[in-house]
């Protein structure tokens, strides 16, 4: 690893320097490839004879000019990679100008102006970031088809999704034989002792003639709330995505009662949206500071029965605001008996990123801290509903 300030003169002068400065490795090569597809697509530098060492022409595929140099460098980037990765490694106003150069400098229009390049891309998640990112640059025509794009990403989050949260408020499992025949009902360790004597040791197979399986109870349920706040600052994206989703699950299960906040400075209720995730997601504004304590005190005055409900705060846990009213708020909530979670902020390899001394100041006051992906999240909820 180069020491920061070679690192930084790397960053400056380009691959010709790395004699010098050794080579940049993990997030530093991340930041030079990006940089190196946008500026280095500059007709100044062919006039004056630099090479590239990555990126691409400005229709976001190589360049395939013999004056490149070949093969060692970075893989090449497609638009909505370059848009992606601009967003998870550099700060807000840094991501603000190299948006502005690639749309009015280097006029790259195939995310914001042109339906036919959305219209060609196979709808995922990462497409859907971008469009997030971008809908406020898009112009009529092509925020329709956005739109469309984030229906379709956002179904087929839901239908996956909501299969874990049935499985979690199903109801528990009891010993009583079910004549309901199903997979989720099976009981493997009955029927195996019910089958013993049809177990063929020439053959090392055991022959089913009589499969067991169990019936399902469900508790009587008293009502409970599920507040979510959510950090809505830009690199809290994803997260953002998946608790509308998670939430749009949750919402009209009995015994529940869901509400969705968003938060960066200000706050936003959008639990009146959480029927329709596509539509709460367009109405996101990423970006701005971040003041938990604010959110955490909102979140805390929607509580009717405290023992009954559960505040899950989704965030990096970087407060921007007051530390101290933070700790407070929480204390709060947990003497009074409400459960709260600090769901930590997850990057892209889905690895915790996340302030990890706020994150303890809070468990150290009650608050259950750690990483759960959103079936996680259904099934925590789902075991506090049933006791």
């Amino acid at each position: 690893m180069i020491p920061p300030d070679l690192e930084r003169w790397r960053l400056v002068l380009g691959a010709p320097a790395e004699p010098c400065t050794g080579a940049l490795g993990g997030g530093a090569a991340a930041r030079d490839a990006a940089l190196d597809w946008l500026y280095g697509r500059d007709p100044e530098l062919a006039e004056r004879g630099v090479r590239r060492g990555s990126g691409g022409g400005g229709d976001g595929e190589p360049d395939r000019s013999d004056d490149r140099t070949g093969g060692t460098g970075p893989s090449q980037l497609t638009t909505v990679d370059w848009l992606d990765a601009v967003h998870r490694l550099f700060p807000r106003e840094t991501i603000e100008r190299l948006e502005r150069d690639a749309v009015e400098r280097y006029e790259i229009h195939e995310i914001v102006t042109d339906p036919a390049v959305l219209e060609r891309i196979e709808p995922d998640e990462a497409l859907l970031r971008a469009v997030l990112r971008t809908k406020h640059l898009m112009n009529p025509e092509v925020l329709a088809l956005a739109r469309r794009i984030v229906e379709a990403v956002v179904r087929q989050l839901m239908e996956r999704l909501a299969t874990e949260v049935r499985q979690a408020f199903h109801g528990t499992r009891s010993r009583r034989p079910s004549r309901v025949k199903n997979s989720r009902n099976f009981d493997f360790h009955g029927t195996v002792r019910a089958n013993l004597a049809h177990y063929r040791p020439d053959e090392r197979r055991l022959y089913i003639e009589n499969p067991r399986f169990v019936s399902r109870t469900r508790r009587h349920v008293e009502q409970w709330q599920m507040i979510l706040l959510v950090d809505q600052s830009g690199s809290m994206l994803g997260s953002v995505v998946h608790a509308a989703v998670t939430a749009a699950c949750l919402w009209g299960l009995p015994g529940l009662k869901t509400h969705l906040v968003a938060f960066d400075t200000s706050v936003v209720d959008l639990s009146s949206d959480v029927t329709d995730p596509a539509e709460l997601l367009m109405k996101v504004q990423l970006g701005g500071g971040t003041d938990i304590g604010r959110a955490v005190a909102y979140g805390a005055g929607l509580v009717e029965n405290p023992r009954r409900s559960i505040v899950a705060v989704i965030t990096d846990f970087f407060e921007g605001g007051s530390e101290w009213r933070l700790v407070e708020e929480v204390r709060r909530l947990v003497q009074q008996g409400t459960h709260v979670l600090g769901l930590a902020a997850l990057d892209e390899e889905a690895n915790p990123s996340y302030d990890r001394r706020m994150a303890q100041r809070l468990a150290d006051e009650g608050a259950h801290v750690g990483a759960m992906t959103p079936g996680q999240l259904a099934g925590f909820v789902a075991e506090r509903i049933g006791r």
